[in-house]
């Protein structure tokens, strides 16, 4: 038996974070994971970075380049602040790059503030309160950090956006921005960890996920072509290779 999706376990809800944060931060999330777990939880590539207070600990959660199975205890519970595209940057002062695949305590960038922050959130009764905390703490550091780089973010919008299943990614994109190959591969290792193509990938699947939840197209083949894979087979590959599941397999866990 093969590994279930994160958010397909548990108790996972999210909101939009205080006005403060919203050019930083996507979303806030809480997920409660259940008291007992039977099947590995497996995370997949959403070209995202969050922030994360697990375990009385605060952590950067890499943007992944495939599934990857976490060690998180079972009955604990996990609260995110997602990073808005291309934004995680200018507050780790690190390019996403050296954090691809990876897991680093928030520590190593911030030294003992991390360690403090945690502290301090860790005193909430409740998960809705150490996220409070951590919101509250980040908005006052948020009006010493810069704004999410133009074309960076424009690179991450484009690429969402594109549902053609044969576009050459690089060529869309110097076409529209008018940015050189070499310049377009280094924001996008800088701001995404990983080049067009790969965030074309990822990001294509996570359309597929979208439509998934939602039930709709019902059919595999609709499902195949409204996410944007040339066919059927493509989304079969591609859903393998990011999730180490089948599309039908995701979408019994989506949908049950």
């Amino acid at each position: 038996m093969g590994p279930v999706l994160g958010q397909s376990v548990g108790s996972y809800r999210d909101r939009a974070p205080p006005a403060a944060l919203r050019r930083h931060f996507a979303r806030t999330w809480i997920h409660r994971l259940p008291a007992r777990l039977s099947r590995p939880v497996a995370i997949v590539p959403d070209g995202c970075i969050d922030l994360q207070w697990i375990d009385g600990g605060l952590r950067v959660a890499g943007p992944d380049r495939e599934a990857k199975v976490e060690s998180i205890p079972a009955g604990a519970t996990v609260i995110g602040l997602r990073f808005q595209p291309a934004s995680a940057m200018a507050w780790l002062h690190a390019p996403a790059s050296e954090i691809v695949d990876a897991r680093p305590p928030l520590e190593a960038f911030w030294g003992g503030e991390a360690r403090r922050l945690a502290d301090w959130a860790g005193e909430a009764r409740t998960a809705e309160g150490v996220a409070n905390r951590l919101e509250a703490a980040l908005a006052r550091k948020a009006v010493n950090i810069d704004a999410p780089d133009r074309a960076s973010h424009s690179i991450f919008r484009l690429i969402s956006a594109n549902r053609q299943p044969n576009t050459r990614i690089v060529n869309h994109l110097n076409d529209l921005l008018g940015l050189s190959e070499r310049t377009l591969r280094r924001r996008c290792h800088e701001a995404f960890g990983y080049g067009p193509k790969t965030l074309d990938r990822i990001l294509r699947f996570q359309r597929f996920l979208r439509l998934a939840r939602i039930g709709n197209p019902t059919g595999a083949a609709e499902l195949a072509a409204e996410a944007g894979y040339s066919d059927q087979s493509h989304m079969i590959r591609e859903t393998r290779r990011l999730a180490g599941l089948t599309p039908t397999a995701i979408v019994n866990q989506v949908c049950g």
